[in-house]
């Protein structure tokens, strides 16, 4: 027994050396980090890097620096260049490729020839020292290209231009660092340039004449083996990054250069790009952010007067110098404002290369303990503010590209408009499937599809046969509004797992379900299966209670918060809204700012809806008590939401469905989750809503209670 615990102690003892309990650790902060921070308003990338500080040898010292952090870092790092090359529109950045060439020669020139005389005459360091310091400057790490990638703008001519920019740079400054070292080293000779011409020449044949060819046939020949396919895209990235490293380069330069090659073979909306993105961001990433926050030692700066000057003119000589390219980047092609912080965001991080010329450099005596250590506070300050600005250049961006001009963003639809109904409680499905036949958009194919989710036991076999027999006559009565309606039944140990699921598997265009359960406080974290929902789709979400007939409602009170006219989604839900209330004949009580109103006018004015809409303006959007107090208990309540980090996303928004219950108890109430991505399999701008289909249905109804009412008569006559 004494010996058991012995061990724990030792397990125990800091920094920790278990490997698993090094990996759970780790796996911990990369699940809880973006949790917490995200509620502070801080990006999730912050919060890893901040996390590797308090773990990290410099901080509570829980884990090491060793091999194996190492190893994870390196893949983390690799797979942000590979993602980078592996989404670059092709296409724009051979039409940009000389934007590129323009901005890779400011980002590397201006850095350079500010920084060597800072170093040189400022700082006192020699000519050799000076030139490779100088040279950091003007290398830098795409940490931030997630936060562009997860909000859809990485094909954006300003992130094109500054990807493409980053392999040249980095290229370049990795080239220096080799001459300067053979210099040092009195290795300049013409050898030393004849094998790193042979090298580089052999490494572009391999990558772009011969990888190639062999993907083509490896996708063509193997099309079935799916597990196979990630496998050989991780090994094309892992030996174009060893490949790269013998012929002299750094090997995040061969991880982009394998990203470019496979780029045209991997749809953007496939299962194995799916793949490669979920680990990716999932696992490697992350373990790249915590190891550089676990390199930085915060003490350097209280250690002496000499490292705390030293990292302040490193860190602001490299800022000024990003952004002074930037700006003469957008000045040369005429960019905004927006797009040249969007530049300067991206480009003004500084970790892997930048780690690597200053560490390579120390280890040959050519850079000192002061830079070394400037240099760490240097990597930490220019990462939280390229995240900071490249987060906000993102979001002003996208604002600035939908106000262009609104009807350009149309929703498109297949020519089959496709309901999903999650089934929760058999006796609410009845008043969904009213609502969702009153909003389909009977000018198209149409189809309903309930689903029913079975938990995965041992009595699941027989859960199936009574799911469909209990959707089975619900499925019968909807077939009576002329909409084709059918059942599923899965079974699966997630709800908001299979909703998702089914839903790409039948190309549902709209999920309409019923009103959340309330949460537990541990759900603010973990999240809620409707939060779940939301996240792993990208299609409309109505969420509906319905405490009365639809019918019965005097009013139709629309909530939506400045900026939901700019979501992709919008024209989708708001014609859907203007359905219903045209089927209802009901008004619109419309609750929102000038902005958002003169953009439903225009819609109105240009779809020609017959609807009834009275704008009302709504000044405090922190909560909806002045909204609540002009509702009455009869209106429907209808509130637009948006996913988070979206441009319209606002605090209010946060545990909605509890807060609609509190200030609108009484009435029947639907939260609008807008549609974020235009579908690839569109066909069709969708269609002017018109009189006419609207008419055909109330007609159906008109007959379908005629029908009934003459049956119920003729069986009261029998009897």
């Amino acid at each position: 027994m004494i010996e058991y615990f012995d061990k724990i102690l030792e397990s125990l003892h800091l920094p920790f050396s278990d490997p698993v309990l090094v990996f759970a650790i780790v796996l911990f902060i990369i699940l809880l980090a973006p949790l917490v921070f995200k509620k502070i308003k801080v990006p999730g990338i912050i919060g890893l890097i901040l996390s590797g500080i308090i773990i990290g040898p410099y901080g509570l010292n829980l884990i090491e620096n060793n091999s194996a952090i190492n190893l994870f870092s390196t893949i983390g790092l690799l797979y942000i260049m590979f993602i980078a090359g592996l989404e670059l529109d092709m296409n724009q950045f051979k039409a940009n490729r000389n934007r590129s060439i323009v901005f890779g020669f400011f980002t590397f020139t201006i850095p350079l020839l500010i920084g060597y005389p800072v170093c040189h005459y400022i700082l006192g360091y020699s000519i050799t020292s000076s030139l490779l310091i100088a040279s950091m400057f003007s290398t830098h790490t795409l940490i931030a290209y997630p936060i562009v990638s997860r909000l859809g703008i990485a094909k954006n001519q300003a992130v094109a231009i500054t990807v493409g920019g980053t392999i040249l740079t980095d290229t370049a400054v990795l080239m220096i660092l080799a001459v300067i070292i053979g210099y040092d080293q009195g290795n300049l000779s013409n050898e030393f340039w004849i094998k790193l011409g042979i090298s580089l020449t052999v490494f572009s044949i391999i990558m772009f004449a011969l990888i190639p060819r062999i993907s083509k046939w490896f996708f063509r020949n193997l099309e079935s083996e799916k597990h196979s396919h990630y496998i050989y895209v991780l090994f094309v990235v892992f030996l174009a990054a060893f490949l790269a490293e013998i012929s002299g380069l750094e090997p995040i330069i061969g991880a982009f250069v394998a990203g470019l090659v496979l780029n045209r073979m991997i749809p953007h909306s496939s299962v194995l790009m799916n793949r490669i993105e979920f680990i990716g961001n999932s696992l490697f990433i992350p373990f790249f952010l915590i190891s550089v926050g676990m390199m930085v030692d915060l003490r350097v700066v209280f250690s002496g007067f000499d490292t705390l000057i030293v990292a302040i003119i490193l860190t602001v000589v490299a800022i000024v110098g990003k952004w002074i390219a930037a700006f003469f980047t957008q000045q040369v092609f005429r960019y905004s404002r927006t797009q040249r912080k969007l530049i300067f965001g991206l480009s003004s991080s500084h970790a892997a290369a930048t780690l690597a010329i200053i560490i390579v450099g120390h280890n040959v005596g050519i850079i000192d303990d002061n830079v070394l250590n400037g240099t760490i506070i240097l990597i930490l300050f220019t990462c939280i503010i390229s995240s900071f600005v490249t987060e906000r250049a993102a979001t002003n961006i996208i604002l600035e590209e939908e106000n262009e001009d609104l009807e350009k963003r149309k929703v498109v639809f297949t020519k089959n408009e496709h309901i999903l109904i999650p089934v929760a409680k058999i006796e609410s499905l009845e008043r969904l499937l009213i609502f969702s036949d009153l909003v389909i958009n009977r000018t198209l194919k149409h189809e309903i599809s309930l689903l029913s989710i079975v938990p995965f036991d041992k009595n699941s076999e027989i859960n199936v046969v009574k799911a469909k027999k209990a959707l089975n006559p619900v499925t019968v009565q909807a077939s009576a509004s002329e909409v084709k309606t059918n059942a599923i039944v899965t079974v699966d140990h997630n709800i908001a797992g299979a909703i998702s699921r089914i839903s790409k598997e039948i190309w549902a265009d709209i999920i309409i379900m019923g009103w959340p359960q309330p949460t537990a406080p541990i759900d603010k974290f973990v999240g809620t299966t409707m939060s779940s929902i939301i996240e792993n789709t990208d299609i409309t979400i109505f969420t509906c209670y319905f405490n009365k007939a639809l019918e019965t409602h005097d009013n139709i009170v629309l909530v939506s918060l400045p900026l939901s006219e700019t979501e992709i989604g919008f024209l989708l839900w708001f014609q859907k809204i203007a359905a219903l209330a045209q089927e209802l004949s009901k008004p619109i009580i419309y609750y929102c700012d000038k902005k958002t109103e003169e953009a439903v006018r225009r819609v109105i004015v240009s779809k020609k809806l017959d609807i009834l809409v009275k704008f009302e303006r709504n000044e405090n959007w922190d909560n909806f008590n002045e909204i609540s107090e002009n509702v009455d208990s009869d209106d429907l309540v209808i509130v637009v939401s948006t996913r988070p980090n979206n441009i319209s996303y606002r605090g209010v928004l946060e545990n909605l469905p509890n807060k609609m219950v509190k200030s609108f108890f009484y009435n029947s109430r639907i939260i609008i989750y807008p549609q974020q991505e235009i579908l690839h399999h569109t066909i069709e701008v969708y269609d002017d809503i018109s009189s006419a289909p609207l008419n055909r249905s109330i007609e159906t109804y008109d007959k379908i209670r005629r029908w009934i009412s003459y049956r119920i008569n003729n069986i009261k006559r029998n009897k």
